[in-house]
């Protein structure tokens, strides 16, 4: 008799542990994506002066980055996601773009 009560036992709990649902690995659900960052880079010795920030949340994405060029302008670039429209960017810059004169660029090469 105590066989058959631990036989049915050990049964009844197999069957528990392999119903639906019920599961030996973790099982995670993912959410809409949220998040926020930036970061940024300015070096006055290397003359490097650039960064990035960008939020999503969902499906709707927004962002921008620089870069100082080394013609001495701003590139900005604003841009945002949002579902099927795609990327869609607007690139500006401030500033004027400086050259060195090539004449005084030659004589200062013949050094």
């Amino acid at each position: 008799m105590y066989t058959k009560v631990l036989l049915i036992a050990l049964g009844l709990a197999a069957l528990a542990y392999a119903a639906p649902g019920a599961s030996s690995e973790e099982s995670f659900e993912s959410g809409e994506a949220k998040y926020n960052f930036n970061w940024a880079v300015r070096d006055e010795s290397s003359e490097n002066d650039f960064g990035h920030q960008e939020a999503r949340d969902g499906e709707n994405t927004q962002g921008s980055y620089y870069v100082h060029l080394p013609d001495g302008r701003l590139q900005k670039v604003s841009y945002h996601v949002d579902g099927d429209d795609g990327y869609v960017a607007e690139v500006s810059y401030d500033g004027e773009a400086r050259f060195p004169d090539s004449a005084s660029y030659e004589s200062n090469e013949s050094k």
